[in-house]
């Protein structure tokens, strides 16, 4: 559809028919392009339009497994995977038909394996003792076809094709719940494997331990030093009737039953029943990182009943509860599914852990009991979610953000390696640049939540920021900026900290600094000693002040040992400057010469060097949506009183890089939930540039209408008035009936509740976002250029 087409409302409803894009039924009819919206008594369910798969194939790196909103269990298949093969990361990848068996922990989307803890495996006839794999291809495992698949959110099933077994899992926050039904079979097993390990990554089995405390229960835990390292988890599985025969295997040989306790660096024990046909073998597993006893307490707390269907309802329900804080409405059922599937995203991290009692496990390693009343969290993948994952928390679960600040504050406390930078299961990995938990604090300081012990989070931001010998940060502080032949990723490292100083500071001005305010806020502008006005590039320097040579802005550095840009080059770099975007357009020469060059970043050819990671996707040009550092830029335009060009390029981004689809759900990892907050923010309309600013960028709203439910009963709504279904540029917009020329909003304006209307046509024009008084500004407290 070219855009001069001009339809009639009754041609455009007849085609939107035709293809299958109206929703039906009352609560499917929508606002659109300025038609009254017909009201419905009901909401429409978002439940059905979740589909737990995609994500599942490409490089997306999620499972399709059970879990509740935030949970500590993560019950979900694992597959077969060829050695040292990136995408398997989550456990499990869509373009394998062999399934390992059914782990109780995974990640969402990570660029790093870990977890999957206690891998279960029902079977028939005689069990293998490892499991299947290229080199083993006779191990325990089954082929299975993604048709028997049945997922949605809190509950995942599949037909084993080499016994028959129906295999459904459900869960709660802290215990997994199997269901098998098995064949009528003499010799029915489930095998139950402590040294299950991702296998990518240099994987050690620390110890294994297991005890049989009765017929029905086996306690186990063990600690793995992968990505996180001395990483320890205990569990507790529970069966529904008594075990006939259990045999246990010690590092590879079979041993007699533990009187006590059998330990070493591989258990396995396989339960042995005989079963009649569609007999039900139930298992129950509680979860945690401080004991099997408390796991045990933790199971006892949330499943008491053998009563599979009631937990699978529960969760379902807790997660129809979350996925109802936003409505869309939109005739194209393809957007209705990435959106909602991009929510649920959002909320499998962080995670909880601690345990029923208040007991968890530290980054020191020892247990510790929580404050009354208060959670305690992990899988913060902070480099990636202090973008949008944090800020979407901070409006659709505030309630959860000061138990998630007070942890990562607890956690700098506790660990020996200070600040958190990616924190999982209770170890730091250190993965990636920066420290943003900074961010993610000082985000909740700037909008206001209390209950957040800011002190102690200012204390521990300081010494990081002025003490600690960290990845450069002592050159940073010295020379103003980072040698590049002395630090790897010197160029984007620097940025990172130029962030992490403004966001300490606005801690430190809201704790009364003013002083350590001022030397961080002046800090934060060291970028400026990397501007090369010849190149227009921001480029490393080495360690005797002269720019690294040779300088080629897609290359990932100026040598094969020396990395100046992380996950990124120069192009993509040249725009990562969130908290002084406004100066930064006067260093570059202007708002002309920065609409210019933004514009050469989206149209330049999408060539990459060989050795850039496979990180940088979702390719427009050089600008790399499948990789964190491009995702505020196409909001740049904004700034510089061009809205018209940021909605432009936010609309194709979310219509071309997030599909319905398995395989190209996403554009690189979902990372967390950040490549999903991306999305679910955008989508809606708006976006944060700059998080601890506390200000939102408006973009363009992909659907008819949204409404938000925020806090204490507010809501908070987008609507869109069309004339076309290519009407994607504001002309001109109202936030509670008032004119809103803005292109920008508060979060204090928004948290309030309220209703933006945007009349939206197919060619730019009106006077949103246009006079200079409407646009953003970041120079209010840092030094003019």
């Amino acid at each position: 559809m070219s855009n001069s087409t001009k339809w009639t409302r009754r041609e455009l409803m007849k085609s939107l028919s035709a293809a299958g894009l109206l929703a039906g039924g009352a609560a499917g009819s929508v606002r659109l392009f300025g038609e009254d919206k017909t009201t419905s008594a009901h909401q429409e369910d978002p439940f059905p339009w979740v589909n737990v798969m995609l994500g599942t194939g490409g490089h997306g790196h999620t499972y399709p497994g059970a879990t509740v909103p935030f949970g500590m269990v993560q019950l979900s298949p694992d597959t077969t995977r060829p050695e040292d093969e990136w995408d398997w990361c989550s456990g499990y990848h869509q373009s394998q038909k062999t399934i390992l068996g059914f782990s109780h922990t995974h990640l969402s989307g990570t660029g790093c394996g870990d977890l999957l803890d206690f891998l279960v495996f029902p079977g028939v006839g005689e069990p293998a003792l490892y499991a299947r794999s290229q080199k083993n291809p006779e191990g325990f495992g089954s082929t299975y076809s993604h048709t028997s698949e049945k997922a949605n959110p809190g509950y995942y099933s599949v037909k084993l094709e080499d016994s028959g077994i129906l295999a459904e899992l459900t869960a709660t926050e802290h215990a997994g719940f199997h269901r098998y039904t098995f064949p009528e079979h003499k010799s029915a097993y489930i095998v139950l494997d402590l040294a299950h390990s991702y296998g990518r990554f240099e994987w050690t089995m620390n110890w294994c331990s297991l005890t049989q405390p009765d017929n029905q229960t086996l306690l186990v835990g063990h600690s793995t030093s992968a990505w996180g390292a001395d990483r320890q988890m205990y569990a507790a599985l529970r069966f529904n009737r008594a075990f006939e025969r259990v045999e246990y295997f010690l590092d590879g040989v079979q041993v007699h039953k533990p009187e006590k306790e059998l330990r070493g660096r591989s258990v396995k024990a396989v339960v042995y029943f005989a079963t009649k046909a569609s007999e039900q073998i139930q298992v129950k597993t509680g979860l945690s990182a401080v004991s099997a006893e408390g796991a045990q307490k933790n199971l006892d707390a949330e499943i008491a009943a053998w009563d599979f269907d009631s937990v699978r309802r529960a969760a379902e329900t807790a997660w129809r509860e979350q996925l109802n804080k936003v409505q869309i409405e939109t005739p194209n059922k393809d957007y209705k599914t990435s959106f909602y599937t991009a929510l649920y995203h959002t909320m499998l991290a962080p995670t909880l852990f601690d345990d029923v009692d208040g007991s968890y496990r530290g980054m020191d390693g020892k247990v510790h009991t929580l404050p009354k009343g208060q959670r305690n969290y992990t899988t913060f993948s902070l480099w990636d979610t202090y973008r949008a994952q944090h800020p979407l928390l901070t409006l659709l679960h505030p309630e959860r953000v000061p138990d998630m600040v007070n942890t990562l504050i607890r956690m700098a406390v506790e660990s020996p390696k200070g600040m958190p930078v990616w924190p999982l299961g209770g170890t730091e990995t250190l993965c990636m640049t920066g420290y943003h938990s900074a961010a993610v604090i000082a985000e909740a300081c700037t909008k206001g939540f209390t209950g957040i012990d800011y002190a102690t989070a200012l204390k521990v931001m300081k010494k990081r920021a002025f003490d600690d010998e960290f990845r450069g940060l002592q050159w940073y502080r010295s020379l103003g900026f980072i040698p590049a032949d002395l630090e790897d990723e010197s160029v984007s490292k620097l940025l990172e900290y130029d962030y992490d100083d403004w966001a300490i500071a606005h801690v430190a001005e809201h704790q009364g600094e003013a002083d350590t305010a001022k030397k961080l806020l002046d800090r934060s502008l060291n970028y400026r000693n990397l501007w090369d006005a010849k190149t227009g590039f921001l480029r490393a320097r080495l360690e005797n002040k002269t720019f690294a040579e040779p300088f080629n802005p897609i290359d990932m550095g100026h040598s094969k040992k020396w990395r100046d840009y992380t996950e990124s080059n120069a192009w993509q770099t040249a725009f990562g400057i969130q908290h002084d975007v406004t100066n930064y357009i006067r260093l570059m020469g202007g708002e002309k010469a920065f609409l210019a060059k933004l514009d050469r970043l989206f149209d330049q050819p999408s060539t990459l060097p060989a050795d850039a990671p496979p990180d940088i996707d979702g390719m427009i040009g050089q600008y790399a949506h499948g990789n964190e550092p491009s995702h505020h830029i196409a909001y740049l335009y904004n700034y510089a009183g061009a809205p018209e060009r940021t909605q432009q390029r936010i609309h194709q981004i979310n219509t071309t890089l997030y599909k319905n689809s398995v395989e190209d759900a996403i554009s690189g990892n979902e990372d967390c939930g950040q490549m999903s907050a991306w999305f679910v923010l955008s989508s809606i309309g708006f976006y944060s540039v700059d998080p601890v600013s506390a200000q939102y960028l408006i973009g363009t709203p992909l659907f008819e209408r949204a409404t938000l439910h925020l806090a204490d009963g507010k809501r908070l709504v987008f609507e869109a008035h069309r004339r076309t279904p290519e009407s994607i540029y504001i002309h001109r917009a109202s936030f509670n009936g008032q004119p809103h020329n803005a292109s920008w909003v508060t979060h204090d304006q928004i948290r309030q509740g309220g209703s933006f209307v945007f009349d939206l046509e197919e060619k730019p024009g009106g006077s949103f976002g246009r006079a200079v008084a409407d646009w953003p500004r970041s120079d209010e407290k840092l030094k003019t250029v």
